[in-house]
Parts: C-alpha cells; structure tokens; sequence
C-alpha cells in the first residue's frame, strides 16, 4: 500500500471528503487505532471530527475495504460499535488484532494510538 502525504490532501480541494476519510483509516495499521479527530485534522479539517464518523458508518458501502473498526473516540470509546452487524462486531474485530477491549473502551488507548500526522509522511 502506498504512504500518503499531508501534500496530497492539501492539494486536492475537488475529492469527496469521504474518499479522503477512507484513503487515511486504510492506512492505520493491525493492532493500532485513531481517532475521528486525528483524522480530520490530518487531512486539514480539525473541525470535521463528526463528519469522518459519518464517514466510518458508511464505510461498508465502498468498493473497497475500509477498516472502520479502528477509528474510536478521543478517550479510545467504540463509539460507532452501533454501526456494525453484530452487537460486538467492532469489539471482536479489535480483539482479533490484539485490542485489549473493555466495556467498549480500548485498554492502553495512549500505547497504541496511531496519528496519522505523526506516522504518515509528510
């Protein structure tokens, strides 16, 4: 898979949010999660926290794989858990990866947390 750049956001004012939202939650690695914000801000719209978990629920209706299990809230909360098949699909899908989840809260939250501003090249 290719790294993206925080250049590539930046210069592309015509793509669709959510394709940009996607390109970035494709990159986060097994094992580690982001944030609705952390991804927002990378692709230069901090403000857009709610619009990429708008984005996350509608994930399973690309074309492609998008792991939307990964991104939680700020305090590492499955917050769009609602949004899978299963009551605890984003749970068991976490644990499959080595998450240590619970009650719907990511254990070592600050360990694995993966920014992409910080891991993505820029």
């Amino acid at each position: 898979m290719d790294v993206i750049s925080v250049e590539k956001y930046t210069n592309m004012k015509n793509d669709n949010f959510f394709d940009k939202v996607y390109e970035v939650a494709r990159q986060i690695p097994r094992g580690r999660v982001t944030t609705y914000g952390a991804i927002a801000s990378f692709i230069s719209t901090s403000s857009a926290a709610r619009m990429v978990g708008w984005a996350m629920n509608k994930a399973d209706s690309c074309n492609t794989w998008v792991p939307a299990h990964r991104v939680v809230n700020r305090n590492g909360l499955l917050t769009g858990k609602h949004y899978f098949a299963g009551k605890d699909t984003m749970k068991e899908l976490l644990e499959n990866e080595g998450i240590i989840i619970e009650n719907d809260q990511v254990i070592n939250f600050k360990t694995i947390f993966w920014n992409p501003s910080n891991e993505l090249k820029n």
